[in-house]
This record gives structure tokens, C-alpha cells and sequence, in this order.
């Protein structure tokens, strides 16, 4: 799910493009992608792009007269980009390809076409179309951004709560941006277990906590930014070179060589290093937890030990 940095580049790159620029057509391939019908999508026809911002994990395109056109990409939604040309075909719309397609005009001639793609069979993205100040304020779940915020806001976030920190960390009315890749990035550098329970974080933890969860977000948004220049980003992903622990189960960690662990729980999972975070404690995996019973490992020592008789030659007569 495109997060903080993923979707701050999105912003950037679609604000340069359309502001300024008239909303000439807006179409949709299911009135099921509307999060509401209070404000039809026809109102936004015709009207220049004013702004755009990102509230959360939404990205908000706003126009004349206060109306504005908010998309949430949910876990598979990724938007494209296509400048303006003299051929003028139109984009074909579709379920499983463009669920929707905002085509932008200015007088100088420029402008584009803004597709929105979810190539997944479950589909979660949606756009939400409204006008006045009250109907956007009502898109924000109150979550608190996190870079620029101070050590007494992010702990009083976390004051009381039985939660884990991953839990807390990615609940959108706690904190704004955070998912499952960057919660996992920001656990790893402050050195902090995942299944910790928010509320027993010392106050030396809460402060590390906030201080890895600022640096990682702000310098991620600045190095995608980088990477991707003035070109509209086309590799949106939760795997990223260069991250430390995400999407990297048994490779080594960056800062102690360890390999990386994995934890799959439904249709979720999220990776950590034991020795840096948990002190060589293996976090258990309901799946495999439960299937191994007394045989799971329970630290890095002993999975290591119990992998090098699984795949000795008397593995078997071992096991």
C-alpha cells in the first residue's frame, strides 16, 4: 500500500502537472469505485485544478469553487500519467485495467491524461468527490503526522495502549501514512520488537521510536524524490532497494548480518532482524508456531541450529 513517501510522490508529481490545468473529462469504469454520491463527479468538469495535497494515505486533487476529488490507492492502486498529444485517443476503461481516467487542458496547449490502475482481483481504491471545508476535514481519520510533530504529541499517542507498536503504528486514526513497509523500516532502526506493547515503551523507547519514525519517513520521501526527478513515478512499491528489513526475509540484515525473520499472520506479514530488535528472540508465527507446537525455535541460535540438522544428512533419523 503506497504510504507517506510513496504518496508524497505522487503529489508532487501530479500538482506539477495539473494545477493550473482545466478538468475537461472525468470518467470512471464502476460507480462502485465512489466512496460517496453526495457531490456527483460531473461537478468537477470543467473546473481548473487549484491544489493538491495528501491527507494520510489519500491523495486530494482540489478545484474552483472548494470542490475537490479525493483517490485512496488502498494496497494495488497506482496512478499513471500521459502528457497531452495531438492523436486524442481516448483511454479505454475497464475493471481489470483504467478504473478511472481525469483528462486535464490548459490554454497554452499542455495537460494530460491522470489514470488510475489497481491491477489486483480484489479491488479496494477508491475516489471520494466533494465540495466546502467540512467534507474535506471529514477525510482526515485524525491520525497525526508524524514528521514535524513533537515527542509530546507522538507520546501521547501511544500513552495507555495495549496495542503492539506495529499495530499502533499503522492505525490511521493514531498516525497518518504509516503502513505495513515503513513500520517495519522504522521498528528496525529503533531497535525496537514489533510485538512491544506501545503503552510499556520507557521514555527513552517513545523518543528513539519517534525519532527513527520521522528520519525514516522524511528521508525515504527526499530519496524517492530524488531517484525519480521531474519524470511521473512508475515503480510505486512496498519493496524497496535499500530497505533494511521489508520484503528482505532471510537475507542479512544491513547492521548485523543476521538473517532477516518473517511473521505471516492472514494475508499480512512483516519482516524484522531478532538480533537488533527482540535480542535474538524468534516472534511467533501463528502458522507455523502452532504446526511445529514444541519444534518451533524460540531464538536466532536455535533456528540456526535446527536448519543445519535439517539439511545434514541424517536430517531425517534427527528430526
Amino acid at each position: 500500500m503506497p504510504e507517506f513517501p510513496d504518496v508524497e510522490l505522487y503529489r508532487a508529481a501530479i500538482g506539477g502537472r495539473i494545477v493550473g490545468t482545466r478538468l475537461s473529462a472525468f470518467r470512471i469504469a464502476s460507480p462502485h469505485l465512489l466512496a460517496s454520491v453526495e457531490t456527483p463527479p460531473e461537478a468537477l468538469i470543467g473546473r481548473v485544478a487549484t491544489g493538491i495535497r495528501r491527507i494520510g494515505k489519500q491523495l486530494v486533487m482540489e478545484f474552483e469553487d472548494e470542490l475537490f476529488c479525493a483517490v485512496h490507492l488502498a494496497v494495488a492502486g497506482r496512478f499513471h500519467w500521459t502528457a497531452s498529444s495531438g492523436s486524442g485517443k481516448p483511454v479505454r476503461l475497464s475493471p481489470r485495467g483504467n478504473l478511472a481516467v481525469w483528462s486535464f487542458e490548459s490554454e497554452a496547449g499542455s495537460g494530460g491524461k491522470l489514470r488510475l490502475v489497481e491491477r489486483s482481483p480484489k479491488k479496494r481504491a477508491s475516489i471520494r468527490v466533494g465540495q466546502g471545508p467540512e467534507a474535506l476535514r471529514a477525510l482526515d481519520r485524525g491520525g497525526l503526522e508524524i514528521p514535524g510533530s513533537t515527542l509530546e504529541e507522538f507520546a501521547a499517542r501511544l500513552a495507555g495502549l495495549t496495542n503492539t507498536i506495529k499495530r499502533a503504528l499503522t492505525e490511521p486514526a493514531r498516525f497518518a501514512g504509516v503502513g505495513n513497509a515503513y513500520s517495519d523500516e522504522i521498528l528496525h532502526r529503533a531497535r525496537l520488537s514489533p510485538s512491544k506493547r506501545a503503552g510499556s515503551l520507557t521514555t527513552e523507547e517513545t523518543g528513539r521510536l519517534h525519532a527513527a519514525a520521522e528520519s525514516v519517513l522524511t528521508e525515504w520521501a527526499a530519496r524517492l524524490q530524488e531517484e525519480c526527478g521531474s519524470a511521473f513515478p512508475t515503480g510505486v512499491t512496498a519493496f524497496r532497494e535499500g530497505m533494511a528489513v521489508h520484503g528482505r526475509f532471510g537475507q542479512p540484515c544491513p547492521d548485523c548480518g543476521s538473517p532477516v525473520q518473517r511473521v505471516r499472520r492472514a494475508e499480512n506479514e512483516f519482516n524484522y532482524c531478532a538480533t537488533c530488535q527482540t535480542g535474538g528472540r524468534l516472534l511467533a508465527d501463528r502458522a507455523m508456531s502452532r504446526l511445529l507446537r514444541k519444534k518451533w525455535p524460540r531464538t536466532l541460535k536455535a533456528a540456526e541450529e535446527r536448519r543445519r540438522r535439517l539439511t545434514s544428512p541424517d536430517a531425517e533419523r534427527a528430526e
